[in-house]
């Protein structure tokens, strides 16, 4: 049984992963899952959870601002099933086997930044939620989502194991809801203070225009359009560098924006303005720096640039479409100062 509780890409049948030679994948997880005394053999199920790409609005979601993102096709997939006691047994290969007792559901810091503490996590929350733990499980898993390469792996395994614990425990959560229980884990657990817009793109799959105005309930819009129809392609660059080791530069950029939004009255800057930066300019670049001011000065451009995304792909503008891009590379360049090598050479 294929489960699509959480759809990231509609899984093909097992006669087209055939014709495409990918039912080895499939065959390799089943016999990376031996069968223990704890497991039930007829209870296997399939997941997927894929990756993410940010088409527009870097860097926004974390000051309540406006992203328009997607999934893409290299996934994260899973063979689970069901155990008779608390444990979550996670086997993927090249690594060590990764326990976790759902029974203890305390952070511990040996696991920050590890698979462990998302799973642990996740348990968590759920107890947060006034929600009972279902039964633990065994997975194998294997990943096209490559580490570091900002098609957020983190998120995408946070809703595969989401929706193994969606299932098992049918909670019949919404795919907001996990994404919510991903971030939160990925923030308290794992230790990186993201923002939602990675979780969400890998839960709701497809392409959605995302509104984080509120962000405990952001407004999720679908768009339909076939890039590769039009002539369009996403490709990965491989820059030599990675995403890996970046989390206290990462954590400095939201960090430097609420500092300006805190001058300015604000808990986040959605809702600023080029004139309102201008005219607190000296208190901004004494309090806060000049960087930050310029990451300011990004957030505030950026933020309408994936409404007008959206309206150029509708009438498929493609011209304006890779205008806007082009204009979102470029301040994250000169502005945002997040897309340099840390130690070039």
């Amino acid at each position: 049984m294929i489960q699509q509780k959480i759809p990231s890409i509609p899984l093909a049948s097992f006669q087209d992963l055939e014709k495409e030679g990918r039912r080895a994948r499939y065959d390799s997880l089943v016999s990376r899952l031996p069968l223990g005394e704890d497991s039930h053999s007829r209870a296997l199920h399939y997941y997927s959870s894929p990756g993410r790409t940010e088409l527009g609005g870097n860097h926004t979601d974390h000051n309540n601002g406006c992203v328009l993102a997607a999934s893409v096709d290299l996934d994260m997939l899973a063979l689970a099933r069901p155990r008779s006691d608390s444990m979550v047994t996670l086997l993927s290969e090249g690594y060590s086997p990764i326990r976790v007792d759902l029974r203890d559901t305390a952070p511990r810091i040996e696991e920050k930044g590890s698979p462990a503490s998302i799973i642990r996590g996740l348990a968590a929350w759920l107890t947060h939620q006034g929600l009972q733990i279902g039964p633990g499980f065994d997975i194998a898993m294997d990943s096209r989502v490559p580490a570091g390469s900002g098609l957020s792996s983190s998120a995408a395994f946070e809703l595969l194991i989401a929706s193994i614990f969606d299932d098992m425990g049918k909670y019949d959560l919404t795919p907001t809801d996990w994404a919510i229980a991903g971030q939160w884990a990925e923030n308290e657990y794992f230790g990186k203070p993201c923002g939602l817009m990675d979780q969400i793109a890998c839960a709701e799959g497809g392409i959605v225009f995302i509104d984080f105005a509120d962000s405990r309930r952001p407004k999720i819009d679908r768009l339909i359009y076939d890039f590769e129809s039009n002539g369009l392609i996403l490709a990965i660059v491989n820059t030599g560098s990675n995403h890996e080791d970046l989390t206290r530069e990462y954590a400095d950029i939201p960090k430097e924006m609420k500092c300006v939004a805190a001058i300015l009255g604000r808990t986040a800057l959605r809702g600023t303005e080029k004139q309102d930066l201008l005219n607190r300019l000296s208190d901004i670049r004494i309090k806060c720096g000049d960087r930050a001011l310029l990451r300011a000065w990004h957030f505030v451009y950026e933020n309408y640039r994936p409404a007008r995304m959206v309206e150029a792909l509708k009438r498929n503008d493609k011209s304006a479409y890779l205008s806007i891009v082009n204009e979102s590379g470029r301040s994250s360049w000169h502005y945002l100062q997040n897309i340099h090598a840390g130690n070039p050479r």
